[in-house]
């Protein structure tokens, strides 16, 4: 099947927001997460930035990966996968000049949105403690270059802000419609602390919002329908992922461990025959067959 183009990819993630059309996306981190999920109907994939970090570097979420390190995934996992990418680009890396050169190089990449935070650099994992945002005015800079920049309109600007933490959900909720106000399609109000405050956030804003449903986070995890009727349009599930495949591998690996073997595993394990037809082998076999030696 003909993998669609990412122009396409764009298009469709953009009409699927502007006709308020729910989207949850779950996160993907390496090229097996993103492949097994590409397979599944989603309307987008979540390029998460914790985990994408922590699975190509062994890293914490603090502003360690640079544009290089992130650029690559993206471009790896929108060519393996047909699914539209939401990428995490933490602060843009850098100055404005940055900024644009990171637009322009995710859009080339082949992501169909890109989300951009308000912290200081280095950034933090946006539900761990010692956040700092850069002052508003610097922000709304970062998301008017941002809009600027990009060559193909259907490019989404999420703009990200982490003001809730140390400013309050009131400063949060102005700096996003400053945002809102600068060009960015999707509004992002960073780790709220109780369904109230996400009504809040629903009631406040009219561009449409993300939700980070962050498992283990600071932000109670909702059903889709509640989140549709407080207002979001986006649910990301960045972690989710990453910590079942964890959880999976302790309990994996504990038994090869203790016992010497994998029999006996309890965890069930994706079937070999289907793992490979997932990677491609059956393409290889192909290959090996009519070019063998007659």
């Amino acid at each position: 099947m003909t993998s669609p183009s990412f122009a396409a990819r764009r298009a469709a993630l953009r009409a699927r927001v502007t006709q308020h059309e729910f989207i949850s996306a779950p996160g993907v981190y390496d090229l097996i997460s993103a492949r097994i999920a590409d397979e599944m109907g989603f309307a987008a994939l979540y390029m998460t930035g914790y985990g994408t970090v922590a699975s190509h570097l062994g890293l914490p979420d603090a502003g360690l990966a640079t544009y290089s390190d992130m650029v690559g995934r993206v471009s790896q996992i929108s060519k393996m996968t047909r699914t539209p990418l939401i990428a995490d680009a933490d602060t843009g890396y850098g100055g404005l000049l940055n900024v644009a050169h990171t637009v322009q190089g995710y859009e080339a990449a082949g992501a169909a949105a890109i989300q951009i935070e308000d912290q200081e650099f280095p950034k933090k994992c946006g539900h761990t403690p010692g956040k700092r945002v850069i002052p508003v005015a610097d922000m709304v800079r970062k998301v008017k270059v941002a809009v600027e920049a990009r060559q193909d309109p259907n490019f989404l600007i999420i703009a990200r802000t982490d003001a809730r933490a140390g400013h309050g959900l009131d400063d949060a909720l102005a700096r996003a419609r400053a945002y809102a106000e600068a060009g960015a399609d999707v509004l992002f109000v960073e780790a709220p602390e109780s369904e109230a405050e996400m009504a809040e956030i629903g009631r406040s804003l009219t561009t449409p919002l993300l939700a980070n449903m962050a498992d283990g986070g600071k932000t109670p995890v909702l059903t889709r329908a509640r989140l549709q009727d407080l207002g979001y349009a986006i649910a990301i599930f960045p972690g989710a992922g990453f910590l079942a495949a964890g959880a999976a591998l302790r309990t994996v690996y504990t038994t090869i461990r203790d016992t010497g073997s994998s029999a006996g595993l309890t965890v069930p394990l994706h079937d070999f025959a289907a793992f490979n037809k997932l990677m491609g082998f059956e393409a290889i076999w192909e290959f090996d067959r009519a070019h063998a030696d007659e």
